[in-house]
């Protein structure tokens, strides 16, 4: 496997997920400072919003309008052209957690995860759904049973949709229906079977991987970060591991391909991702290197 120079393009975040390349600047969501941020690639940082119930994903209506993740009071929120926030949607009704990252179709609609429990508390875990919605705010489950849907995808075509599951030791993918519908769940790459278990220790401990945020890639490959190994990886459709780039002590939770040509890989690294700790330290950062197939797909 080739030798990655990695290099640092913002620090002094908290925790920072939520990564796109848009207009020319890397685009994020720090959770704890409560704000989205673009950063261009000679570092320059501009705060775009805050979002007081903490943000994540992050996609884009095709007139150009931002769509924040609002986790804790679980809205997708909307950056008008004045840049106030409006209410898109409210999923507190569809989702069992707090909702995390999004990818955004062509026509503007938002498939949304979310935690299904409540992570930081300690809660048992739970399966739960993946929410579209659509571009007049109207939102409804389009897959159950997913655990801790992270990460989505669209491939170039449109036509399919993978989701990353964070506990859930696989990575899944959906036919998308011409009315934005989602087909039956079958696997994009399955890491091996979990234990029947609510313990979220003992899930982790199954795993091989634990999918969060990521890339796809003009090979139809997803660089994938993994949220409980401390390492990201370019993994091949049924889940080879083509490449593995390891972090040391810090773990990588989301991932962007983006710059000119689409082929620097922005990462998102931290030493963990609970919540107390992330709070108390701002040791958030960026990462970046080149790698040799350019972006794909959504987002």
């Amino acid at each position: 496997m080739p030798k990655r120079e990695l290099s640092v393009l913002a620090s002094g975040y908290t925790y920072l997920e939520g990564l796109r390349w848009h207009e020319d600047r890397l685009w994020a969501s720090d959770f704890y400072t409560e704000q989205v941020i673009a950063v261009d690639l000679a570092g320059k940082i501009e705060q775009i919003c805050r979002v007081p119930e903490q943000p994540s994903g992050l996609g884009w209506l095709p007139d150009g309008r931002l769509l924040i993740s609002s986790m804790k009071d679980r809205k997708v929120l909307r950056r008008e052209a004045d840049g106030t926030l409006a209410v898109h949607a409210d999923l507190s009704a569809l989702t069992g957690g707090p909702i995390n990252d999004m990818v955004v179709d062509d026509q503007g609609r938002a498939y949304v995860g979310n935690f299904g429990f409540d992570l930081m508390a300690g809660e048992p875990v739970a399966t739960t759904t993946l929410v579209r919605v659509d571009t007049d705010g109207v939102a409804q489950a389009v897959a159950e049973g997913l655990c801790f849907p992270n990460g989505s995808f669209i491939t170039p075509d449109g036509k399919t949709l993978i989701v990353n599951e964070t506990f859930g030791n696989r990575i899944s993918e959906f036919d998308i229906l011409p009315t934005g519908a989602l087909g039956p769940r079958r696997d994009w790459a399955n890491f091996g079977p979990l234990p029947d278990s609510d313990d979220l220790s003992v899930l982790i401990a199954a795993s091989a991987i634990g999918p969060d945020g990521g890339a796809l890639d003009a090979e139809g490959a997803l660089w994938v970060a993994d949220a409980i190994g401390k390492r990201i990886v370019r993994l091949a459709r049924g889940g080879q591991i083509l490449e593995q780039i390891d972090t040391g002590e810090f773990g990588i939770f989301a991932a962007a391909l983006g710059g000119p040509d689409g082929c620097t890989l922005f990462m998102a690294a931290a030493p963990d991702f609970i919540e107390a700790n992330r709070r108390a330290k701002p040791e958030g950062h960026i990462l970046m290197t080149r790698v040799d197939v350019p972006h794909a797909g959504r987002p």
